[in-house]
């Protein structure tokens, strides 16, 4: 098969088109012909040497596909060759087969297609366990969101809406902006221009954000737990803008704050197979009605690899960049 490997840490052009053995499903896992990859920041920091993949992984980039059942390993229960599905994988997504196990499968919604399905695994996995089981969002409240036009953004915004939400968001530019508010989001905020802790707690009449989903980290963590309203959830995602930060506890004491966070690809099959049940049941009916869907900004061939991490690092996409690898 045709895969797509990191053949040095660096830039872009280090992804480079190889050729390798088929994966042989093992016990409880099924063999995916890969129709279509999602690209997510997390292969890009592979790429550079700063996310290695977890023991068993395959080193290959890719965190999300979408294909057909090809073959299935000792034990599989659900799946059948044929059956269309879409999946997180730990990694090996950038190849024409990849190998996962069955209960980190889910079905192609109906009249997905294969692009649209493999946009799904990783941002709504990520937005599903972060923001509603370790946010605990709830009807009513309110979410911010930084980095709203990004994947987990995007989806982000359409879920807490759909689940009677108030939405929030921070983008980079006044388009961005208007793809949020189109998205649904209540508020967006330019975040070059405008101070997203006095808009927030002027939007919300000096209440605040009751669940705040963070990717930037850095300066941010101080400025979070200004804009949290008494008793809300933090909950950091990825630290895009410094692992490290100086801030003013006192008011998670004072605010009864909760920080918190989490990472999804080292995380067990069995935790990945429980958000996957979770999703099947709560989301899944969503996306078949199309209440809610990815938001797809460029597909690129599967040797073009390189073209969607350039296009990701530019910062300038709007929703998900999907591998075609049919």
């Amino acid at each position: 098969m045709t895969v797509i490997a990191i053949s040095q840490p660096g830039g872009p052009m280090v992804l480079k088109p190889e050729r390798r053995d088929v994966p042989v499903p093992g016990e409880g896992e099924i063999l995916i012909k890969v129709r279509a990859a999602g690209v997510n920041r997390p292969d890009v920091l592979q790429r550079k040497g700063a996310y290695p993949p977890p023991p068993g992984a395959s080193d290959l980039p890719g965190l999300e596909v979408a294909g057909e059942v090809a073959a299935t390993g000792p034990g599989v229960k659900r799946w059948r060759v044929g059956d269309q599905v879409c999946a997180l994988a730990p990694g090996g997504g950038y190849a024409e087969y990849c190998k996962v196990h069955e209960s980190n499968a889910l079905p192609v919604p109906a009249g997905f297609t294969m692009t649209e399905a493999a946009a799904l695994p990783e941002t709504f996995f990520t937005v599903w366990h972060n923001v509603f089981e370790r946010g605990a969002l709830k009807p009513g409240e309110t979410l911010l969101v930084h980095g709203g036009t990004s994947g987990i953004g995007t989806t982000a915004i359409q879920l807490a809406k759909a689940f009677g939400s108030t939405v929030i968001t921070t983008a980079g530019s006044d388009e961005k902006c208007a793809a949020c508010l189109k998205l649904g989001a209540d508020r967006a905020i330019n975040y070059r221009s405008e101070d997203f802790v006095a808009e927030v707690k002027h939007f919300t009449e000096g209440r605040g954000a009751d669940v705040i989903l963070d990717m930037v980290g850095g300066d941010y963590v101080n400025r979070n737990y200004s804009a949290a309203a008494i008793a809300g959830r933090i909950v950091q995602i990825a630290v895009q803008g410094g692992a490290t930060a100086q801030a003013d506890v006192s008011k998670l004491m004072v605010k009864r704050l909760v920080h918190t966070g989490s990472t999804l690809r080292p995380r067990t099959i069995e935790f990945k197979g429980a958000v996957a049940a979770a999703l099947e049941s709560q989301v899944w009916p969503l996306l078949e009605k199309r209440q809610v869907a990815p938001v797809l900004d460029t597909i690129l061939p599967l040797k073009e690899a390189w073209r969607a991490h350039e296009r990701m690092e530019e910062g300038a996409h709007i929703g998900k960049i999907v591998l075609d690898v049919a």
